[in-house]
């Protein structure tokens, strides 16, 4: 019956490429969150042709959420002729900006040599497109299944995922018994299945200082000269420190199976919102600095934390009325589903039969939405799995290959039959 299956995604090749083509039209940018809403409905319109109920629900009081920038989700349900499992497909609609670097407008979503082009192609919109595919020939070829099939198209990943899915799970869309598998069609390349993510803390320093005429410093305390201190710390002691450690986890590529630091922002002094104005003649009194850092699973998140706090410490104790304040973002400890977890050994089986060997099971560098399904909705029978090259991500001239979307729809199908109808589950 497989074949049927795969006729069917075969059948809809040209369906797959104008789908994709379309989502990348809407320019979704996020920060500040463009073209949510018509994107939402797009989806919600296709869906609902096929027969599925559809919702639309928005995330007010979020971060974010306007009425000019409303976070507007869509979620959408097919029942099937008997009870059973519910597969769950969650793609987000956001990118990032498309930046410089572009031979090609990037939300024109052109279509060339194999290959589609555009902001958020592979990252995610070939993979919402592809489980979109999958769904409706399973459908067509399976008309009776048993169970459900639940395809969302969510808001925000890219800043948190606050406004997508941690609010609908904390709504109990990602739940027992509602949903029982997720898979996330994020870029990790179409033979590997990505089992979960590092962990990740976001935190804010802020160095205090004292105001004064920028001709006079040595009347006031430079708080960015204080960052300095706590930057040449972190560089001599920090990030060497980080860099000895090794996870056991198959994190892709080999460098992020250290532990890692990005410094994300810096902001000080009286000028920043001003560009590109005159600088004023105040010494700061205030600086400010972003760390991204990113954990293992061998790590505690006390001492990774502790890591940072016990420099600002030393410092404070050390340097001269250096003070300091820091601000938790956001934590996220790592995950890994089990590889022997039923959505594992379905989407494994879907590669197998279309690529003829094992998969490759990875884990992501960086953390997406299966943080907020685990920790929020308890649901640990997820994945991410889709097609798109990960390096591509966030890159100018991004593209997804056709080819590889067909074949990972293919790999989708298949999953559904052995979830929903346990067609050779092994």
């Amino acid at each position: 019956m497989n074949e049927l299956l795969l006729k069917a995604v075969d059948d809809r090749v040209d369906e797959l490429v104008a789908l994709t083509a379309d989502l990348i039209r809407f320019p979704t940018i996020n920060p500040p969150g463009e073209a949510y809403r018509p994107c939402a409905e797009y989806v919600g319109a296709r869906l609902k042709k096929c027969g599925f109920e559809v919702e639309f629900i928005r995330a007010e009081g979020t971060p974010g959420d306007t009425d000019r920038y409303p976070r507007v989700n869509v979620v959408a349900r097919f029942d099937g002729r008997s009870p059973g499992a519910c597969v769950h497909f969650n793609s987000h609609i956001d990118v990032v900006e498309a930046g410089d670097g572009w031979s090609l407008d990037p939300f024109a979503g052109i279509v060339r040599d194999g290959k589609v082009y555009g902001r958020g192609a592979c990252d995610m919109k070939g993979g919402l497109a592809s489980s979109i595919i999958a769904a409706e020939a399973f459908m067509e070829v399976f008309p009776d299944f048993p169970g459900a099939i639940e395809i969302s198209g969510t808001v925000d990943e890219e800043s948190g995922g606050f406004g997508g899915v941690a609010h609908l799970a904390e709504l109990g869309y990602f739940s027992k018994p509602k949903v029982d598998h997720v898979i996330i069609p994020e870029p990790l390349n179409k033979d590997r299945i990505c089992l979960g993510h590092r962990g990740v803390w976001w935190a804010e320093i802020e160095t205090k200082g004292e105001i004064a005429h920028g001709s006079m410093p040595f009347l006031g305390d430079n708080a960015v000269r204080h960052m300095g201190a706590v930057l040449k710390a972190f560089e001599d002691e920090l990030f060497p420190a980080l860099d000895r450690k090794v996870t056991r986890m198959p994190v892709v590529p080999d460098g992020a199976k250290r532990s890692t630091m990005n410094i994300n922002s810096i902001h000080g002094g009286q000028t920043e919102d001003f560009r590109p104005g005159l600088p004023s003649p105040n010494v700061p009194d205030s600086c400010r600095l972003t760390i991204d850092r990113r954990f293992l699973l061998e790590e505690d998140l006390g001492t990774v934390k502790s890591e940072v706090t016990d420099i600002l410490d030393r410092l404070k104790r050390e340097r001269k009325k250096f003070d300091y304040e820091i601000r938790d973002l956001m934590e996220v400890l790592p995950l890994m589903t089990e590889r022997d977890a039923p959505v594992v050994k379905a989407v494994a089986q879907g590669i197998m039969e279309i690529f003829d060997r094992e998969p490759d099971y990875v884990i992501s560098p960086g953390t997406y939405d299966q943080k907020h399904i685990a920790r929020i909705g308890h649901i640990y029978d997820c994945i991410a799995y889709g097609p798109g090259i990960l390096d591509l991500a966030h890159r100018p001239d991004e593209w997804v290959g056709i080819s590889d979307m067909v074949e990972s729809a293919k790999v989708m199908a298949i999953g559904l039959n052995v979830l929903l109808r346990g067609a050779g589950a092994r």
